[in-house]
C-alpha cells in the first residue's frame, strides 16, 4: 500500500487508541448518573440529587444516562478530533475504491499469481481488462514481495515459471506481456480450474 494511505490509517488507529469511543468520551467530559435498588420499593430508583444541574446525555444503547460536567473548550477539542477522526476514515475509503482497488480490492499477500481469464471477452473488452490488470500491476503489486501472471488457456501460458522478486523492471516487463497477448487464446473447459491449480502449486504463493 502507498506509504502516505498506510501513515494515515495508522493516524487513525492512534486516534482511536487515544480514547474516541463515545463511552471513553462520556468518562471524561461526565460520570454516569447511578442507580441503587431500594429495598423498600423493590426496584432500582436513579438519584435526584443532579436533576437540572446538570446537561444529561442518555445513550440509545442501553439507555444510561450521563451527567456532563465538562467545560465547553473540552467539548470543543473533543469535537476537532472527532471531525479529524471522520476526515482521515473518508480518505481511507476514498483510498479504497480507487484505482484498481475498486476492481480487485486491496492485495494484501506477499506473493501472488494472477489467473488471467478473458473468456470470449470481445476486442473492446479484452483491452479493458489489460487495463485494469496494468494498473492493479503498477499501483499495488509494486508493493509486495514476489508475484507471477498465468493466462487459462490451452496450454497454459505463464508470464515466469514460477513467482518472481518483484522490481521496477520486473513489473514492466510484465506489463509488456500483458499487452503482447493474443486477443483469442484457444482454450478448454478445464483451463481456468488448471490455471488455479498451477497457482497453488508455487510454494511461494500466499493462499
Amino acid at each position: 500500500q502507498p506509504l502516505i494511505s498506510s501513515s494515515k490509517w495508522l493516524q487513525l488507529h492512534g486516534l482511536k487508541r487515544k480514547k474516541l469511543s463515545l463511552s471513553q468520551i462520556l468518562s471524561q467530559v461526565g460520570f454516569q448518573h447511578r442507580k441503587d435498588y431500594v429495598t423498600t420499593l423493590g426496584k432500582l430508583v436513579p438519584s435526584r440529587y443532579a436533576d437540572g444541574l446538570f446537561p444529561q446525555y442518555k445513550r440509545a444503547q442501553d439507555g444510561s444516562v450521563y451527567n456532563l460536567t465538562a467545560k465547553k473548550e473540552l467539548i470543543l477539542h473533543f469535537v476537532d478530533r472527532l471531525m479529524g477522526a471522520i476526515e482521515l476514515y473518508k480518505q481511507r475509503m476514498e483510498w479504497l475504491t480507487s484505482g484498481s482497488r475498486q476492481i480487485f480490492g486491496v492485495v494484501q499477500e506477499q506473493c501472488t499469481v494472477i489467473v488471467l481469464d478473458f473468456g470470449t471477452a470481445s476486442p473492446t473488452e479484452f483491452d479493458l481488462c489489460r487495463d485494469a490488470l496494468s494498473m492493479v500491476l503498477v499501483e499495488q503489486v509494486t508493493q509486495i514481495a514476489k508475484f507471477n501472471l498465468i493466462r487459462a488457456a490451452q496450454g497454459l501460458i505463464k508470464w515466469q515459471q514460477k513467482s518472481t522478486p518483484v522490481s521496477e523492471h520486473t513489473v514492466k516487463s510484465a506489463v509488456m506481456w500483458l499487452w503482447k497477448l493474443d486477443h483469442m487464446t484457444a482454450a478448454s473447459h478445464t483451463s481456468s480450474a488448471e490455471a488455479l491449480l498451477e497457482a497453488m502449486s508455487d510454494e511461494a504463493v500466499s493462499l
